[in-house]
């Protein structure tokens, strides 16, 4: 009896000690099990984070049907940004609606104000807020009643605020008016304006570190990143059909012995179009043969001068550019102010040469001599004797052309320039995660 007690006693103490084991292992494998999914719950979150489509909202005061280098620069980033990005582009109201694929808009109507060839919207931040509350970043292209505004709603909002430089505003605004008194104050106006907004951004985009340099020097001294625009190279090349090539120069009314001086983009006044007409009459005198080729819509005044004047061609403002550039032997750029200047580019990628002013970025991808001539700006005289040097040698102009397209498809391309954006919007909102 008394061994049956001692064994009953070991059996229950061996029951309890597997009781108590299996207990321990339970719960060591329930703590394992919880911190397994807390981690997993953890990187699910900080993936879902990671893989979030941030609203990015465009403010613009410039889109289609407009054409200029803005709105070119938005018809070709936004498909390759709706991707990683839920877009919204608050611009300007028109008769000619455009809308793309996966994109919200916001549109603000147009006022009656006028400013040179530019018409501006009216000042509408009541349709802005909702757009503008919901966005991660705001993302502005001017500083006009809907770039502007929407720059100062995302800063009061404590968005994320970017503006991409694509104009020097007051150089911008000083030439293209023509009244003395508006020009000498609209400058500094124009300078404490820009100064005031971007900043207050969280970071500028420039397009060459000249424009970064400049802006520097006006006191705006917030952090800036370089990111050069793009040209299609597909869709902007030269006609290599002679006889395609024949055929659309004559139902333009050229003939294939013209030599034809073109251009193409807004006929505004920084654009300087009269210097390159008064050129083109000097030309015109010493040989009938020359002929000018002009693309784009503009200032009434400019409009009319180019219909009264012998030996021009002028075309509308059209989507379909790249029709009419490869019909050109000569490319002039005259303007006065730029920053890239993308309609010298979209043109180099033709093949073009070049004589053009050294406005802007473009005194740095033009070389003299290899892809191009520079003249003065504002000096008719100048640029005749480059044109006329250059009709006189197609040797080099066939050089120079062959030079330019090589520095297109080496240094501007869409596709890196949407990269770059990209990795540049998620890289600015990673202190979110």
């Amino acid at each position: 009896m008394y061994w049956l007690r001692i064994y009953y006693v070991l059996v229950m103490c061996w029951l309890c000690a597997g009781y108590v084991l299996v207990m321990c292992w339970l719960c060591a494998g329930y703590v394992l099990i919880l911190l397994i999914l807390k981690n997993i719950k953890k990187e699910n979150k900080r993936n879902k984070m990671f893989n979030h489509k941030k609203n990015l909202v465009i403010v613009t005061d410039n889109f289609l049907p407009r054409r200029d280098g803005v709105v070119s620069f938005l018809n070709e980033i936004i498909p390759r940004l709706k991707s990683q990005f839920h877009i919204t582009v608050i611009c300007p109201d028109s008769k000619e609606r455009v809308s793309m694929s996966g994109v919200k808009f916001v549109r603000i109507p147009l006022s009656k104000k006028v400013f040179g060839d530019f018409q501006f919207a009216k000042f509408r931040p009541s349709k802005m807020v909702r757009a503008i509350r919901k966005s991660d970043i705001v993302f502005s292209q001017t500083i006009g009643p809907i770039g502007g505004t929407g720059l100062f709603l995302g800063q009061t909002f404590n968005k994320k605020t970017v503006s991409f430089i694509h104009s020097i505003e007051w150089e911008l605004f000083t030439k293209a008016i023509n009244h003395r008194t508006l020009k000498r104050h609209v400058g500094p106006l124009t300078k404490r304006m820009v100064r005031f907004l971007y900043n207050r951004c969280d970071q500028l985009i420039v397009p060459s570190e000249q424009v970064s340099e400049l802006l520097l020097s006006q006191r705006i001294d917030v952090s800036r990143s370089v990111i050069h625009l793009g040209v299609d190279p597909n869709r902007f090349k030269p006609l290599e059909d002679r006889d395609l090539r024949i055929k659309e120069r004559e139902r333009l009314g050229l003939q294939m012995d013209d030599f034809v001086i073109g251009y193409h983009g807004r006929l505004s006044r920084e654009k300087d179009i009269f210097t390159l007409l008064r050129a083109f009459v000097h030309l015109k005198k010493t040989n009938p043969r020359f002929k000018l080729l002009i693309v784009g819509s503009g200032l009434p005044d400019i409009v009319e001068k180019l219909a009264r004047r012998e030996g021009v061609v002028h075309i509308p403002a059209t989507q379909h550019v790249e029709r009419y550039l490869p019909l050109m032997d000569l490319y002039v750029t005259p303007s006065l102010t730029e920053t890239t200047s993308l309609s010298t580019l979209e043109a180099m990628s033709c093949e073009l040469p070049l004589v053009t002013t050294k406005a802007g970025y473009i005194r740095d991808y033009v070389t003299e001599g290899k892809n191009g001539l520079f003249f003065p700006m504002k000096n008719s005289i100048v640029l005749a004797k480059k044109i006329l040097y250059l009709a006189k040698r197609k040797s080099q102009r066939d050089l120079f052309g062959k030079n330019a397209r090589e520095t297109v498809l080496e240094r501007f391309d869409w596709d890196k320039t949407a990269s770059k954006l990209d990795d540049f919007f998620k890289e600015l909102t990673s202190d979110k995660l």
